[in-house]
């Protein structure tokens, strides 16, 4: 992780991931993936709040700002992060970045891929291999938020293998040398504009990741949105949350996510 992004995390995480050899149990099967959430659940509690100006926030580039992508523009400029919003056609977001103001500017996806210490890539998932091919080069060793979910009927013949093998394993052999973390996949994109920062219980959005850095940084980025983090496991969690799981498509509440994904608070 570099040296910006565990500044703006407090600088209280080790690098790696959450089961090292001083953990003193094997780091295999159900126990891994147990001993992965008890610890990130312990890593967030630490995290800060929620940032309240740029200078305190991330710089996040954003490769396809559609419907998820342009939601949490929306939240994350708000909330103080710097942004640089991207898609196929870079004119058509001009109005949406004057209307965030200063904080956010458009580029190309290229552009968005090397600009700063996050991405988000929101874009169809059978375009995602592609990306990868494009762009892992300018996003090696970068946190990457990736939220596609394969669909037969629009992506195709690679929608199978993914939905088969699970999403987060997939996602991984598309963006090789990324640190990876599958987050705002589940939640529909009008509760991402509806329940933001609500009264009472928040939403949660389940994140799976490899690496617990990462998935801090990812943790701070759902809160700085407006939801509650649920960390799952490992990418090959990601699975549980995955379209056909019983909470894709829902947005239900952090504690609901985690009786239904059974997950120890």
């Amino acid at each position: 992780m570099s040296a910006r992004i565990r500044s703006r995390l407090g600088g209280h995480l080790r690098p790696g991931f959450p089961c090292d050899p001083a953990c003193g149990l094997p780091p295999d099967g159900r126990r891994r993936e147990l001993l992965f959430a008890a610890a990130a659940m312990l890593a967030l509690a630490a995290l800060p709040r929620a940032a309240t100006g740029a200078s305190d926030g991330f710089r996040i580039g954003i490769i396809g700002t559609g419907r998820i992508g342009g939601a949490l523009a929306e939240l994350w400029a708000k909330a103080g992060h710097e942004l640089l919003v991207s898609s196929r056609h870079p004119d058509d977001l001009k109005p949406l970045a004057a209307r965030l103001g200063a904080n956010v500017r458009v580029g190309t996806p290229r552009e968005a891929a090397g600009f700063g210490d996050v991405v988000l890539i929101a874009v169809p998932y059978g375009a995602l291999p592609q990306i990868g091919r494009d762009y892992a080069g300018l996003m090696a060793r970068k946190v990457v938020l990736e939220t596609g979910n394969p669909r037969r009927e629009r992506d195709g013949p690679m929608a199978t293998p993914a939905l088969e093998r699970g999403t987060g394993v997939a996602s991984a052999e598309y963006l090789p040398g990324v640190r990876l973390v599958r987050a705002f996949t589940s939640v529909p994109y009008l509760a991402l504009r509806s329940e933001a920062h609500r009264a009472g219980e928040r939403v949660g959005v389940p994140l799976a990741a490899d690496d617990r850095d990462a998935l801090a940084v990812a943790a701070r980025l759902v809160e700085d949105a407006g939801f509650e983090p649920v960390p799952v496991g490992g990418l090959a969690r990601a699975r549980d949350f995955d379209i056909g799981s019983p909470v894709f498509g829902r947005a239900l509440t952090a504690r609901e996510l985690r009786q239904v994904l059974g997950l120890a608070r």
